[in-house]
């Protein structure tokens, strides 16, 4: 208790020295009970850090683990995460090389690069990206086309199969504008690969009123937010399973697509947010007419819908803690870990947040 007037009176100004002499206490005292009190609090953080971790794939760095603790509404910085993650022994998985599956050698006709890199979007269904990437089962190859909208890095269409035929990328297209139901103009980027030229998936897009956009020759930067979320999917889940077979496969990537990637995984790019957590959040900002975006904005270089994003960000941002899911975010993180709390912390915490986590599990 006295420790703890000392700590108030150095809060409004007064000296620990000074302090310390008015409440006869030494301050040597004072400090050996602030550095066990920091000791107990760096353990207990550290339950939610391992939890944070392992519910992550072992694929989350200093950054997102301290966003994902301060949604918790837990004061911690990226640094002292860092120095947790250390003493923990976390260490995030290695990347490894990327191969690419494309195969552009065909006489059929290939569109222009509409896209050029424009990753960023102000509203869902403007702007979608495909590729094709390829998994290690002990039954063979298995190969995933998934379709990613560009808002909010939501994956909303995907197919599997054990060969790449053109029918795999219209499955995956077809599960995107059932679930959806884009209004015609939507652009569709994805590289010049045989199964993207032809008919039957031209033939598609032309069905439902989107227009085509490929990658140039030998350019996997104009495509370079599918790659990113192949290599995500392997360093988070693949690289880190041996699947039996084709069907194990198809089953635990479904699962890292709609139980992590999609409601769980928070993504910078989206102020740490999750994609299905962002699209309802920036729903709720009310619209920005693009008149009000004049003056010298448009004498940098940028469109518009750059500045109407930005602003929408900002007010997300500013609103976005406490954050409501986040609990459920984490909860599900321990729940997954398996984590065992410390006794304090179990009737402090725990209890709620296992009894949360078990309603949306």
């Amino acid at each position: 208790m006295t420790y703890r007037l000392v700590r108030e009176l150095q809060q409004k100004a007064i000296p620990v020295t000074q302090a310390c002499r008015i409440l006869q206490v030494s301050r040597a005292g004072y400090y050996q009970h602030r550095q066990r009190g920091a000791r107990e609090w760096d353990r207990v953080v550290t339950v939610y850090l391992k939890a944070a971790f392992s519910g992550s794939g072992k694929s989350y760095g200093s950054r997102r683990l301290a966003s994902a603790l301060q949604a918790q509404g837990l004061t911690i910085g990226r640094y002292r995460v860092r120095r947790l993650m250390r003493e923990a022994a976390l260490r995030p998985v290695w990347k490894r090389k990327f191969i690419h599956t494309t195969d552009s050698r065909h006489d059929l006709p290939v569109a222009e690069n509409l896209l050029n890199r424009q990753f960023e979007t102000d509203a869902p269904n403007q702007a979608w990206v495909s590729d094709i990437s390829y998994v290690h089962t002990r039954q063979g190859w298995l190969y995933l086309a998934a379709v990613m909208d560009l808002f909010s890095r939501k994956i909303v269409g995907w197919s599997m199969a054990p060969t790449m035929p053109t029918e795999l990328v219209v499955t995956a297209l077809r599960m995107a504008v059932q679930q959806r139901k884009p209004a015609p103009g939507l652009l569709l980027h994805s590289d010049r690969g045989s199964q993207y030229a032809s008919l039957e998936y031209q033939a598609l897009l032309d069905q439902h009123g989107i227009r085509c956009s490929m990658s140039r020759k030998g350019n996997c930067w104009d495509n370079a937010v599918m790659e990113r979320f192949f290599l995500n999917l392997k360093m988070e889940r693949v690289w880190q399973r041996d699947y039996a077979n084709h069907g194990e496969g198809q089953r635990d990537i479904t699962q890292y697509i709609v139980g992590f990637y999609n409601s769980v995984r928070l993504h910078s790019t989206l102020g740490y947010l999750p994609p299905a957590a962002y699209e309802r959040k920036m729903a709720a900002i009310p619209p920005i007419p693009v008149s009000e975006i004049t003056g010298p904005l448009h004498d940098v270089g940028r469109s518009p819908t750059y500045y109407l994003l930005k602003i929408k960000r900002n007010t997300l941002m500013r609103t976005r803690r406490p954050v409501d899911t986040q609990s459920m975010f984490l909860s599900s993180y321990l729940v997954s870990a398996q984590c065992v709390l410390p006794h304090s912390m179990s009737r402090n915490h725990g209890v709620n947040l296992i009894t949360l986590a078990a309603s949306y599990l």
